[in-house]
Formats: structure tokens, C-alpha cells, sequence
């Protein structure tokens, strides 16, 4: 038996259900008016999600999460594609695990120099304080 598996943009009525899947994961929340949220459903269940936030000073992709039950298919790899392919025609920014350097890459991020990404970008490891390796975060940059 197969299960339909879709990849596509939520609506903003959907990101209440983005929001329970993001309680797995820093308890994130969606704001109608910067977000575009991608993900992956599992006939019809919302599996895996990918953000792409826009700032004053640039776009963040962020929020990519699949719930342990639902990992190792592939499925944030489908929400990420979905992401670049509906915002890839702008810089995108990001901060990545560095375990999952690789794995961004493979959608065209390279690594960046933490003074490479825009302030506001930025701001959000500022505890990091210059040292995002560190805190086991690198940053990275798409272009189109």
C-alpha cells in the first residue's frame, strides 16, 4: 500500500497545524505577515516543514523539522525543495547545524562568514557572540 505524499505551501490558515508540528522543535511560531511555510503531508497528515522568513535585510530559511516518527524518508529534503523552489529566486540565508552542512549544500547554501549575513539575520545568535561555531551553528548562504 502506498501513501500519497505531497509537498506544497501552507496557507496561512494552515500555520496553526505548522506551529503544533514546530512544538517538537524550539516551540517556533508563524507569523502571517513575514512567513512562507513549506511541507510535506502524509496522506493529508503534515509531516515535515521548512521556513522561509522574510526581514527587512534579506529572506531566512529556517524551521526545517520532521518529527522523529517521520525521519530518515526523505521528507525534509522534499519540504526544503519546495522552499527553493518557490523563493529561490532571492538570497537566502540561513543557520545550519553543522551536522547538516551537507545536507543544505546539496540545495546550493554555501558557508558564509557570520559578518556576511544581514543584521537583522543575524541578531538571532548574537549570543553566540562572533563565535557560531561555537554553538554548533554555521551560517550559510544561498543565491539564486
Amino acid at each position: 500500500m502506498s501513501l500519497a505524499v505531497e509537498a506544497r505551501e501552507l496557507a496561512p490558515e494552515e500555520f496553526p497545524k505548522a506551529e503544533a508540528i514546530w512544538k517538537g522543535y524550539h516551540q517556533q511560531k508563524a507569523n502571517k505577515e513575514t512567513d512562507r511555510i513549506f511541507g510535506v503531508f502524509l496522506d493529508g497528515n503534515l509531516v515535515s516543514l521548512a521556513r522561509c522568513r522574510r526581514h527587512p535585510d534579506g529572506r531566512e530559511v529556517d524551521g526545517v523539522f520532521t518529527p522523529e516518527e517521520f525521519r530518515g524518508r526523505g521528507y525534509a529534503k522534499k519540504a526544503v525543495e519546495a522552499l527553493v523552489s518557490a523563493c529561490g529566486n532571492d538570497v537566502l540565508y540561513m543557520h545550519s547545524t553543522n551536522d547538516l552542512v551537507s545536507f543544505y549544500a546539496s540545495f546550493g547554501f554555501a558557508l558564509i562568514s557570520e559578518r556576511e549575513l544581514p543584521p537583522t539575520i543575524r541578531e538571532r545568535y548574537a549570543f553566540a557572540g562572533g563565535n557560531m561555531e561555537g554553538s554548533n551553528v554555521s551560517p550559510m548562504k544561498r543565491m539564486p
